[in-house]
């Protein structure tokens, strides 16, 4: 069941069925706002802790802003973990992130809660490491950048983003690597 009342937030609700989690990742491909898959079996909670991994890739300083909005209005605490890359580009990244929570809070003289983790695998494993350490974490939302472009390898196996969805037990909240990317109200 897909929730879409011209809402800020896509929300999709399905059985942790792959076939079923692919055709609604195909048809959100294009989706402008975030969108949070819901199976049956993750648990619902109160947002308290957000858990954003942070790979080199530029698309990922996307979720700064929904992670910062997120915080701001539950007052959950958010965990950035950056991938264990041998170059700067994730550490840059996490940066951009911290920067505009800084920025946000300046500007609106509320508190936001964050930290920064740092990662056993690369940005290449990253996604599976953040599905596999909920436990260590405790969180109550994965925040994840959907795949650009399905390669042959996703096509074959599934992109890492299923996977994650497949093995999470709490809500994953996807943002497509776009540019014109929806913003958020406040």
């Amino acid at each position: 069941m897909i929730w879409d009342n011209n809402e800020d937030i896509k929300l999709i609700e399905c059985a942790n069925d792959k076939r079923i989690i692919q055709k609604h990742l195909n048809e959100c491909r294009e989706e402008r706002r975030p969108y949070v898959f819901v199976t049956n079996t993750m648990a619902i909670k109160p947002l308290n802790r957000l858990l954003v991994p942070v790979s080199m890739l530029e698309e990922e300083t996307y979720k700064a802003e929904i992670c910062t909005y997120l915080a701001r209005k539950t007052g959950a605490h958010i965990i950035l973990l950056q991938a264990n890359d041998y170059g700067s580009h994730a550490r840059q990244n996490v940066n951009r992130i911290v920067t505009h929570i800084k920025a946000v809070m300046e500007r609106t003289g509320e508190n936001i809660s964050y930290e920064v983790a740092q990662a056993k695998k690369d940005s290449f494993s990253l996604v599976r490491e953040a599905s596999e350490r909920q436990r260590d974490f405790r969180h109550d939302l994965l925040i994840l950048t959907a795949s650009r472009d399905y390669g042959l390898d996703d096509i074959l196996f599934g992109p890492p983003e299923r996977k994650a969805i497949q093995r999470a037990l709490v809500p994953v909240m996807l943002v497509n690597p776009r540019e014109d990317l929806f913003s958020l109200c406040d």
